[in-house]
């Protein structure tokens, strides 16, 4: 990726709302031109699309629920597209990974508006996964009581510049 779309990714990063017109003048190139370097992002799967990150309290949800699951190997064959379908099934879910580490195999994060709806989706899902997963461990994050650090891609885009220090430098030369 050249400088220059480095440079643009990290202002995404940070606020991709702002304007092209906005984006040029940061970058010292014209409108159009960061058309055509957004849907290059867009084409080559860097950006994959773009969203809101909203304060999750202010929409209803008070769990974030961090699920942690080892797979039932007797079944492996079907495990793979089987938890696929079944993540893509539930819209709760957010995040869904293959994992290493206490000695599980994959980690899903959800939401959900309150503790009795994290348990009926607790209770109908392990049923439902009974038959790909042989140990599930879950955490629990009160989202309302607090949290020190709002989920946010801005700090990868500080850390990207404060550690591509020269390649940032480039983007603001050419």
């Amino acid at each position: 990726m050249n400088s220059k779309l480095y440079c643009l990714l990290l202002e995404y990063l940070k606020d991709s709302s702002r304007s092209d017109r906005e984006l040029a003048k940061i970058l010292g190139v014209s409108q159009p031109t960061i058309s055509r370097m957004r849907a290059k992002l867009l084409k080559d799967g860097i950006i994959d699309h773009f969203s809101a990150i909203p304060d999750l309290t202010k929409i209803g949800y008070e769990i974030l629920a961090i699920s942690f699951v080892k797979f039932n190997v007797s079944n492996i064959e079907n495990m793979e597209q089987g938890t696929k379908n079944w993540v893509q099934n539930h819209p709760d879910i957010i995040f869904s990974a293959r994992c290493e580490g206490l000695g599980m195999d994959a980690v899903t994060l959800s939401l959900h508006k309150s503790y009795a709806e994290y348990k009926q989706f607790f209770s109908k899902n392990k049923f439902e996964g009974a038959d790909f997963a042989s140990e599930a461990h879950f955490v629990l994050v009160d989202i309302k009581s607090g949290i020190a650090k709002p989920f946010s891609f801005k700090y990868l885009a500080d850390k990207e510049k404060t550690e591509g220090i020269n390649k940032f430098l480039l983007c603001l030369h050419q």
